[in-house]
């Protein structure tokens, strides 16, 4: 059985966020004004989400 992996580095690792960021472009995608649009958007809902909870967290220290 494999390990778990339970540290604090697990807990902070990008996975799928960090690779919806930063992945090549893959020619066999199909590319559209609507997906491109769709995307665009998805990546700004994610970092605003990430802000607001960065925002929580310094709010409950300070």
């Amino acid at each position: 059985m494999e390990a778990k992996k339970n540290g604090l580095k697990e807990f902070f690792t990008l996975g799928e966020v960090g690779r919806y960021f930063f992945r090549r472009k893959d020619p066999s995608r199909p590319s559209n004004i609507n997906i491109k649009m769709m995307h665009g958007i998805n990546k700004i809902s994610i970092i605003i989400f990430l802000l607001g909870v960065l925002f929580i967290i310094l709010k409950r220290i300070l």
